[in-house]
C-alpha cells in the first residue's frame, strides 16, 4: 500500500550507517591479518548473486518480483506516515461523520463518488494521493450510504479488505527474507565450484593451491555475510508494512464507532486510540484540531 508520497528522511542515513558498520567491522577486523585483495573474487560474486536472483524469480509470482524494487525503497524511510498525517486523517473522518450526522448518510455520496471534487477531501491533498486509502474509505462509506450499517458485517468486510492488502505487502517482505536465508547455500555452491577448480591444479605448489582454496572459501564467506549482514532488511520491510496498515485500521475503528451511533468527536477518539504512541496525537491536540472544524 503506497504511503502519502513522503520524501526519503533520516532513515536513509541509518541504513547507510548500518551497511558501513557491517562491512567496515568485517574488513577492519580482517585487514590486520590478511590482504583485502584476496576478497576480490568477482566470479564468485557473480555465481552467488546471479543464482540467488534466479532462485528469487523462480520462487515468487511475477507481481511479487516486480513489486520488490518499489518496496525496497521503504528501507530509506523511517515510517510510512507522520503524526501530522494521522491528525489530518482524524480530522477528515470527523468532517465526514459530522456531515453524515447532520444531513444523513446520503449526504456523503457527493464526496465519495467524486473525491477529487469533494469540498471536504480536497482540504487534504496528501490523502487524495493515497490511492488505497481513498479506495478503502470511499468503498466503505458507499456501503453505509446503501443502508449497510450493521457494525458486525462492516467490521468483517473491512477486516477482509485489510487482510488482502496485508497478504500482498507481506509477500514481498517474506520473499526478501527468503532470499537472504538462501544466500549461504549459494555461497557453498560457489565454494564447491572453487574447490573443483583447485582440484584441477592439484599438482601446483602449495602457495598456488593456497590462493585457489582461499578464493573458493570467499564464496562461503560472501554468502554468509550478505545473508546475515544485509538479509535482515526483510524484517524491516515486515515492520514497515505493519506500520502502513495502522492507517487503514485507524479508519476502520472510526467508521465502526460512527455506525454504532457515536458522536463524531467520540468516533475519532476511537480511531485515535488505535495509533502507537509516537504517531498518536494527544487528546488535546485532536480536540483543538476538530474544534476548528466544528466551528467551520
Amino acid at each position: 500500500m503506497p504511503a502519502l508520497g513522503r520524501k526519503i528522511d533520516r532513515q536513509d542515513m541509518f541504513f547507510i550507517i548500518g551497511l558501513v558498520v557491517v562491512f567496515g567491522s568485517v574488513a577492519g577486523g580482517y585487514a590486520p591479518h590478511g590482504d583485502l585483495r584476496v576478497l576480490w573474487q568477482p566470479l564468485e560474486y557473480l555465481i552467488i548473486l546471479g543464482a540467488a536472483l534466479g532462485g528469487f524469480i523462480i520462487s515468487n509470482p511475477k507481481d511479487v518480483t516486480l513489486a520488490t524494487g518499489k518496496h525496497l525503497g521503504c528501507l530509506l524511510k523511517s515510517a510510512p506516515y507522520s503524526k501530522q498525517d494521522y491528525v489530518d486523517l482524524l480530522c477528515l473522518q470527523f468532517s465526514l461523520f459530522k456531515l453524515a450526522k447532520s444531513k444523513g448518510a446520503l449526504a456523503l455520496e457527493a464526496h465519495i463518488e467524486n473525491p477529487e471534487e469533494s469540498s471536504i477531501l480536497t482540504n487534504y491533498p496528501a490523502f487524495l494521493k493515497n490511492h488505497d486509502g481513498i479506495g478503502f474509505l470511499c468503498d466503505t462509506l458507499r456501503l453505509i450510504t446503501m443502508v449497510t450499517e450493521n457494525p458486525h458485517e462492516l467490521e468483517a468486510m473491512m477486516d477482509e479488505d485489510i487482510e488482502a492488502w496485508k497478504h500482498e505487502a507481506h509477500s514481498v517482505a517474506h520473499a526478501v527474507a527468503g532470499l537472504g536465508e538462501g544466500l549461504p547455500a549459494f555461497g557453498i555452491v560457489a565454494a564447491v565450484l572453487g574447490v573443483i577448480v583447485t582440484m584441477g591444479s592439484i599438482s601446483e605448489p602449495p602457495e598456488v593451491l593456497g590462493a585457489l582454496i582461499g578464493g573458493a572459501l570467499v564464496g562461503t564467506f560472501f554468502g554468509i555475510l550478505i545473508s546475515y549482514g544485509v538479509g535482515p532488511m526483510g524484517a524491516y520491510l515486515t515492520a514497515y508494512c505493519e506500520a502502513e496498515f495502522k492507517y487503514l485500521e485507524c479508519m476502520r475503528s472510526g467508521i465502526l464507532a460512527h455506525v454504532q451511533g457515536y458522536a463524531p468527536v467520540i468516533s475519532v477518539e476511537f480511531a485515535r486510540k488505535t495509533l502507537a504512541g509516537h504517531d498518536r496525537p494527544s487528546f488535546l491536540e485532536l480536540e483543538d484540531a476538530t474544534s476548528e472544524l466544528a466551528l467551520a
